[in-house]
């Protein structure tokens, strides 16, 4: 990172690689697939495309505007880019998280909606649709997704993937978690032979995304 940039670039690029690298270390992506990107101000920083997160350092931080140009690092930006953007571009996010879960990918082969075997989908606004197949990098697949994500923080992407986003990269990842694990629920529910999952209703849903208005610690 160039000492003339601003210590929040440098901060974010630093949550940024963190979050990349955490994102291999817990099972989420295998070798350079996913992506990890923060927006400060009208800048995004974003993961290159194909280099091993252990390898990246302060000096290699990648940055584009909202436009995709981009303005900062000599590294290649990620190829999705654009799916990136297109939540930047749609919502308020700050941050955005792009794994190949392999629980959640698995479900976005099996159903258009993952099934509410648990409240956790209240995390992430509602239940969590599936985006339909396109390829990676496209503006169709950026499309796509934007549709699966109205009104919830978070999607599948058929035989691709997830995305969510947050106000943090600290929020995103932690939906991330819970997508994957929600996922990871049903499968293990649903494997048993001649049994059916449970699943909540809508009521009892929203009531949970009540509740959690009052979640955690004051402030």
């Amino acid at each position: 990172m160039s000492e003339q940039q601003p210590e929040s670039v440098a901060l974010a690029w630093r949550d940024v690689v963190a979050t990349a690298r955490r994102s291999a270390a817990e099972g989420l992506v295998v070798g350079t697939s996913g992506n990890v990107s923060a927006r400060v101000g009208d800048l995004v920083l974003v993961t290159p495309s194909g280099v091993p997160y252990d390898r990246l350092g302060p000096g290699d931080a990648v940055g584009v505007d909202l436009d995709g140009r981009q303005v900062l690092g000599e590294l290649k930006p990620t190829s999705e880019l654009p799916l990136h953007l297109a939540v930047y571009g749609e919502t308020d996010a700050a941050a955005v998280v792009h794994t190949h879960a392999v629980h959640a990918t698995a479900v976005s082969t099996l159903v258009t909606e993952v099934p509410l075997v648990h409240y956790a989908a209240a995390i992430l606004g509602g239940p969590v649709r599936t985006a339909p197949y396109a390829r990676y990098g496209t503006p169709e697949l950026a499309g796509a997704m934007l549709t699966a994500l109205r009104g919830r923080t978070g999607c599948l992407l058929a035989n691709h993937g997830t995305v969510t986003y947050g106000s943090t990269l600290a929020q995103a990842y932690e939906r991330t978690a819970q997508l994957e694990w929600l996922c990871r629920l049903w499968l293990t529910a649903s494997a048993l032979p001649g049994r059916t999952p449970a699943l909540l209703g809508e009521a009892q849903l929203a009531e949970v995304t009540e509740a959690l208005k009052g979640y955690g610690q004051p402030g």
